[in-house]
């Protein structure tokens, strides 16, 4: 711990959150940095003289906080290192959680936390839920941060802190550790709070304007020392974010895919952007028209093919629509080495669209690179993907400005995501096909979420960049699945793919569990008491069902939830249930979710039912989406169309006793 004229009070809490620690295997190695202030020496001394894990070091000459950092490390005997500041706060369980954690993975060689300020009236708040290890966010920002741990003989290895990185000393540090090492492990919980006051940088930039300087220069050579062939610029706006521009290093062809029934006029506006923005020397636009009957289409496709005789290719394919089958005819119609997959209800903003895509898809680690999809009223479409969010996947940041940095700059800054949108993803024909291109079982939802799945299980990394930019007019082309048989698709490509990804459905390791999976904009998981009331049978409404049974929630008081569980079991008389829902008093649909669960004890009750086997359901509704509610609706989807109002259930928020 580096200290330097800190106020007494910070001070001494400082020590005094390590001395209680309930893991009391620990030192606590703290260098003054020359301090003028006459009340810092006498309080270390005290300290050292109260606990013998306590060591200082008295700088005689101000070093600043990398100097007095290495002094610090000079103390240390322990495999391991914790980083504190001199006036922030340790949780009392963090070391514990850290060797718990090693304990599971001894082969750890860093290790970082969650963390949150703590203001000046000694209020905890903003707490900061960040993802797991995502190498090319880190190259945006230090998400890392609080609390860090690293493996003392690696920081060695590295040569220490540097003296001239003051400011982004940490930043500079682990760049460099993470160049040896992927061992890299992550707490999803706070164990550090980061105090805020007039001199901290959590105040704000004004605290400490030199620290971003410092973090591009750090950065900068990380990419110099990597071989890599980039220039880092600061993104405008926003301080200590940054964004890497790699040299292209060969200008190859990109074939960029769009697959169109009519609609003439959305198609013209996207080729026409396309054709008059875009400054990349060497593309192709391969259109495959799924049919269209339209004959201003057929106008829209005959005068681009006179316009850009040599630049555009119109192929058919007259199918029922599969979005999957008919990307892959059009890959093997393109000459590309880079394939761009773009909705033709899309028109280009950023001229440098296709450069800045492929400079990320040069690159041997990226998969899939995606960018910022606006709406025309320039709020967010698309601004990377959250896998489990809303039962499978769902945009993050969706309907958020577009202006706005986002959860801790999400928004405005290049991010690892899982998956990204194919309304505009670029990949290198070679990633393409080796993971067999789309799944074509995948022919109207999560197609391109399964291909990103597919990359990342082959090692690839996906990509989301914030400047590139596009207006996604979304669904237009096809509408949303708003028909029975639409659902009933849909329905089928959920269960195909929580069978496949589970893993990832479970856990985003992009994302937090602290954060919701219900809203898209990061809100934080809410906790509540909530009391089941009543549940009550809407039997007038049930004529088309032979039976049913809401086995979970049943009547009671739940305590700190951050979820109600929906499990039970339907069988339709004449039809087939192909989803369920839960709705709100007002209609409003909550979630939709399958209604095919293995039930074997109720075709046991049934045997001559054909579906009474695969007739269950579960699932679950987050607190985030019911606050304010007081009342949930159980619903039946039958494939003749009906909706089927089965069970309400009576719902009173309660306060802790």
């Amino acid at each position: 711990m580096p200290v330097y004229n800190t106020s007494e009070r910070f001070l001494r809490e400082a020590i005094q959150s390590v001395i209680d620690q309930v893991y009391p295997n620990w030192e606590l190695c703290i260098a003054d940095d020359a301090s003028t202030r006459s009340s810092i020496q006498p309080i270390l001394v005290e300290y050292q003289a109260k606990d013998s894990r306590i060591k200082v070091v008295f700088r005689t000459q101000n070093g600043h906080i990398s100097a007095s950092s290495n002094s610090a490390l000079e103390l240390a005997t322990g495999e391991f290192i914790a980083l504190l500041d001199h006036d922030d706060v340790l949780t009392p369980d963090a070391l514990y959680e850290v060797v718990h954690l090693l304990n599971q993975h001894s082969e750890a060689d860093m290790i970082y936390s969650d963390e949150d300020k703590l203001n000046e009236k000694d209020q905890l708040d903003s707490p900061f839920f960040k993802p797991d290890w995502c190498p090319d966010s880190f190259l945006s920002r230090m998400y890392t941060c609080h609390l860090g741990i690293y493996r003392r003989e690696l920081v060695n290895q590295v040569g220490n802190f540097r003296i001239g990185y003051e400011g982004s000393q940490d930043y500079d540090l682990v760049l460099r550790i993470t160049e040896k090492t992927d061992k890299i492990f992550h707490i999803p919980k706070v164990l550090y709070h980061w105090r805020i006051h007039s001199e901290s940088a959590a105040s704000g930039i004004e605290a400490k304007p030199y620290a971003y300087q410092a973090g591009l220069k750090a950065l900068q050579d990380a990419i110099n020392r990597r071989g890599e062939n980039g220039v880092v610029q600061q993104v405008q706006g926003f301080p200590g974010h940054y964004r890497v521009r790699y040299k292209i290093t060969e200008y190859k062809k990109v074939s960029i895919i769009i697959p169109t029934r009519d609609l003439g006029e959305i198609l013209d506006r996207c080729l026409e952007s396309i054709f008059t923005k875009s400054t990349y020397p060497n593309y192709e636009v391969i259109l495959i028209d799924n049919g269209s009957v339209e004959d201003y289409t057929h106008k829209v496709i005959a005068k681009w093919k006179e316009k850009e005789y040599s630049r555009f290719k119109c192929c058919q394919l007259d199918i029922p629509f599969n979005y999957s089958k008919l990307n892959n005819y059009a890959v093997s119609q393109a000459k590309g080495d880079y394939l761009l997959f773009l909705n033709n209800d899309t028109e280009v903003i950023t001229s440098d669209w296709i450069e800045a895509m492929v400079e990320q898809a040069q690159r041997p680690s990226i998969g899939a690179v995606g960018t910022l999809l606006l709406y025309p009223d320039d709020t967010i479409q698309h601004g990377g993907v959250v896998i489990g969010m809303r039962d499978v996947a769902a945009h993050s940041h969706q309907y958020f400005e577009a202006n706005q940095p986002g959860y801790y700059g999400q928004i405005a800054s290049t991010n690892n995501y899982l998956a990204v949108t194919a309304a505009c993803l670029m990949c290198r024909r070679e990633v393409f096909e080796r993971v067999g291109g789309f799944d074509e079982q995948l022919a109207i939802a999560y197609n391109d979420v399964d291909f990103c799945l597919k990359l990342l299980q082959q090692g690839y990394r996906n990509l989301y960049l914030s400047h590139v930019i596009l207006y996604h007019h979304e669904s237009k082309s096809r509408g949303f699945e708003d028909t029975p048989e639409k659902l009933h698709c849909y329905m089928e490509e959920v269960t195909l793919m929580k069978q496949r990804w589970r893993k990832f459905i479970d856990h985003d390791p992009c994302y937090n569990p602290n954060l919701s999976l219900s809203q898209f904009g990061y809100s934080i998981k809410q906790f509540a008491n909530v009391e089941i009331q009543e549940i009550s049978s809407l039997k007038a409404s049930c004529d088309e069902i032979f039976d049913f049974a809401l086995e979970v929630p049943q009547p009671g008081i739940l305590t700190r939830i951050n979820t109600i569980q929906f499990i039970g079991w339907a069988i339709a008389k004449d039809s087939s249930i192909i989803a369920m829902q839960v709705i709100d008093s007002m209609g409003k649909v909550l979630k939709t979710f399958p209604c095919n669960w293995f039930r074997p004890d109720i075709l046991k009750r049934y045997p001559d039912r054909k579906l009474a086997e695969n007739c269950g359901f579960c699932t679950t509704i987050e607190i985030n989406q019911i606050r304010g509610k007081d009342q949930l609706i159980l619903q039946a989807v039958l494939q003749n169309g009906q909706y089927i109002l089965l069970e309400r259930v009576q719902i009173k928020f309660i306060n802790p006793d």
